[in-house]
């Protein structure tokens, strides 16, 4: 808890945790109208994968530019310019009135979420690197925190019934707190590297971390996406209890975030990527037992799985020897992020032939591989560093 502390206890590290909180609370507010976006304009399940398509596509389309943004605008400026794009952006997909204007809204949507997801990470990476002190895993809580906000928010939809009133209130809440807070940290530039070139040596061990990274990340889009719908479906949850799942799944993520970089300490990245898997693999067969509170239950024990996973792998993926810190915490979020790009579709189309319940059961076997995955990271050398 020292990282939290120290974020809540200074402004300069305050401001950046609260972009990652910012991200969150406009997606996940979003995702909670999923299901009335997919009623109201009569689309099936697989038209609604696609749909979500475009959000990962805007997501990966600026992942190539973003260490350029970066770079020219400033770390702290192109976070700041991030957030008012989400702000902008967020009110859009509610906006649609048919699937192609739905797929439209959802690219941009996903280009600001992508472009403030590198910059605010690489922010966090260049504070850590200035002032030696580690809060990623802290700051990537405040961004589960900012789920659980958004969470919470689900049970204003019985109180507001005009959805576009919700996402305001939620942009106002956003925008507010970042422009107190902005001046903190908007001049903050990434500090000049000696760069080297290209090395298998150093790619080897963040292939590894990123495969890790396209599971773990499509899988949270996933439970983001899908478990409002699962609930509804599969469960026959009530509506009260559609965001159940998802609320649970932030809660778990951010007390997990919150206490990262105490264990990590502890027993090593590799260890407790590995402890992580294992707990979300218990998650997913609660859910897999298609029951409303142990799929809730299921919900959260995946959350809590997953806290750890991200922070480590971008921290990783921000430190490497001979490379700008902005291109790797773009590799860790361009390898994850295609997992959200290909696993709407995937899991759509599984879900429209066979059952949510199948596509759940393909999120399972991915981590399940992850595990696996650890036992290659260990005899890597990266791996072993990070032991």
């Amino acid at each position: 808890m020292r990282s939290l502390r120290l974020i809540l206890s200074n402004p300069r590290y305050f401001g950046p945790a609260w972009a990652f909180a910012s991200l969150n609370i406009l997606f996940g507010t979003w995702a909670i109208y999923i299901p009335t976006v997919k009623d109201d304009l009569g689309i099936d399940k697989a038209t609604l994968g696609i749909a979500l398509f475009f959000l990962s596509l805007g997501v990966f389309t600026v992942f190539p530019v973003a260490s350029r943004i970066v770079n020219y605008l400033g770390v702290g400026r192109a976070t700041w310019f991030g957030i008012l794009l989400l702000c902008l952006t967020a009110l859009f997909p509610l906006m649609a009135d048919s699937f192609i204007t739905l797929a439209i809204a959802l690219f941009f949507f996903g280009s600001a979420n992508g472009l403030l997801d590198i910059s605010m990470n690489t922010l966090v990476t260049e504070i850590e690197k200035e002032d030696r002190q580690n809060f990623m895993s802290a700051s990537h809580g405040f961004f589960s925190l900012g789920g659980v906000l958004a969470g919470l928010g689900s049970f204003l939809i019985l109180i507001f019934s005009n959805r576009m009133l919700h996402m305001v209130l939620a942009i106002l809440l956003v925008l507010s707190i970042n422009f107190i807070f902005h001046k903190r940290y908007k001049h903050i530039r990434a500090a000049p590297i000696v760069k080297e070139p290209f090395s298998f040596r150093n790619f080897k061990p963040l292939l590894l971390l990123g495969l890790v990274s396209f599971v773990v990340m499509g899988s949270e889009g996933a439970i983001v996406d899908w478990s409002g719908l699962f609930l509804k479906e599969e469960t026959l949850a009530p509506e009260t209890l559609w965001g159940a799942g998802f609320l649970g799944f932030q809660i778990t993520m951010t007390l997990g975030r919150f206490l990262g970089d105490a264990i990590s300490a502890r027993i090593g990245s590799v260890k407790i990527v590995a402890l992580g898997a294992s707990i979300a693999i218990a998650g997913y067969l609660c859910v897999l037992m298609v029951q409303t509170y142990l799929a809730i239950l299921g919900f959260a024990l995946t959350g809590l799985g997953f806290s750890v996973i991200i922070p480590e792998l971008f921290r990783i993926g921000g430190n490497v020897k001979g490379v700008e810190s902005s291109q790797g915490v773009a590799f860790i979020a361009g390898t994850g992020y295609s997992g959200f790009l290909m696993g709407p579709v995937i899991l759509g189309f599984l879900a429209e032939k066979y059952s949510l319940n199948t596509s759940f059961m393909v999120l399972l076997a991915g981590v399940i591989a992850v595990l696996g995955t650890t036992l290659l990271l260990r005899r890597s050398k990266g791996g072993k560093s990070q032991n």
